[in-house]
């Protein structure tokens, strides 16, 4: 299976799959942190759409990290999975809360640099990651975009596990993601040049255009 050699390709590609949003006005392109911006801004681009940050944190079970029992967003936003929180001991739950916000805050701090609060109402978004692997952050960001106002909420990916695709596709109004392979392995493994994204690459990307 091809490989992208690096985040534009990928996101050159995910463009011309999005291609019948270009032009529109209510289309805003939010890219997740920090992989999913490089990506976000070829996308942006391509449509002529205005590009914002998507700054969401998973609360990961404190035992379990990699499952969520729910996920944080910009504005006070707040996504709980019941049925796993009940679960957890709700000092627990507190210290996640915690550390996942005060990561957040941090974090929307550097990347809005002054910047309006995101405000998705009546909106069409495209929420854009490197990739999908479990889902579980990206699911996340969708109710998370809902909550911010989006009329609807389209998921674009490069490439993505089976289990993640059907997890989004019951989630989001429209999962666009031209890689759906059979033994996933790590989203990494379907790049050339998937080197970690640091804040000033962020940054770079959402202040200036492709």
């Amino acid at each position: 299976m091809k490989n992208y050699s690096d985040r534009a390709e990928a996101g050159a590609t995910l463009a011309e799959d999005l291609s019948r949003l270009a032009g529109r006005p209510d289309v805003v392109v939010l890219g997740l942190v920090r992989g999913g911006v490089p990506v976000a801004r070829v996308v942006a681009d391509s449509l002529g759409a205005p590009l914002d940050v998507l700054v969401v944190r998973k609360l990961g079970h404190p035992s379990a990290p990699e499952v969520a029992f729910g996920a944080l967003g910009p504005g006070g936003v707040e996504v709980l999975n019941e049925a796993v929180a009940e679960r957890i001991d709700p000092t627990e739950i507190a210290e996640v809360r915690r550390r996942e916000q005060t990561e957040l805050d941090r974090r929307e701090r550097r990347y809005r640099a002054g910047r309006a609060p995101l405000d998705l109402t009546g909106c069409t978004a495209v929420v854009v990651d490197d990739g999908l692997a479990t889902g579980a952050t990206a699911r996340a960001a969708v109710e998370v975009s809902r909550r911010l106002g989006a009329n609807r909420v389209v998921l674009a990916v490069p490439v993505g596990s089976t289990e993640a695709y059907d997890l989004l596709a019951a989630a989001a109004d429209e999962v666009v993601c031209p890689l759906v392979p059979t033994g996933f392995g790590a989203v990494g493994a379907y790049y050339d040049d998937f080197h970690e994204v640091d804040d000033d690459e962020v940054t770079a990307a959402l202040t200036t255009r492709s």
